[in-house]
């Protein structure tokens, strides 16, 4: 009925992560390769060469490949914060009170993005300021970021008798 993918793409994000990226591999090709001690009190080559492998490779590699896929079905709402859930979580259709599409602020309101815990409850969001608010049988709120909430409230509504 619905289904969405987000990806970490915003520029801001981009621009910090190759920075960082690009610092640790000119260390590395500097002080391995080149023979100049990277800093002032250069770290041992092996222990640069583990730096440049995680941070110069693994975080953008990361970033990359993380995402929030979303999908509404006739049992419920699925969704998976990949690498983080490598299997779908299911909100039951039963243990849905009530949802609506909002506009909120992530840093303000659940300091900032990812799998986040805030004062409205717990979030799962990738970019932007737009989501599914959905309220729970047991009280709780959760929040699911998106770039389309009007058509994943359409999709819900076809499915859920609140």
């Amino acid at each position: 009925m619905y289904r969405e993918t987000q990806y970490f793409r915003q520029p801001w994000i981009w621009v910090l992560v190759l920075f960082i990226s690009l610092l640790c591999l000119y260390g590395a090709v500097q002080q391995i390769i080149l023979g100049k001690p990277f800093g002032n009190n250069p770290a041992p080559d092996v222990v640069l060469a583990i730096i440049a492998v995680i941070f110069g490779i693994g975080l953008p590699t990361f970033m990359y490949i993380t995402n929030l896929t979303t999908e509404v079905h006739d049992d419920g709402v699925h969704f998976r914060f990949f690498p983080f859930h490598i299997s779908f979580r299911k909100i039951a259709l039963e243990d849905i009170a009530g949802f609506d599409a909002q506009t909120y602020s992530p840093i303000r309101d659940y300091g900032g993005w990812g799998i986040r815990y805030g004062r409205k409850g717990k979030a799962y969001n990738v970019s932007g300021n737009r989501g599914v608010q959905l309220q729970l049988s047991n009280g709780k709120h959760i929040l699911i970021g998106s770039q389309r909430p009007e058509e994943m409230v359409e999709a819900l509504n076809t499915i859920v008798r609140i």
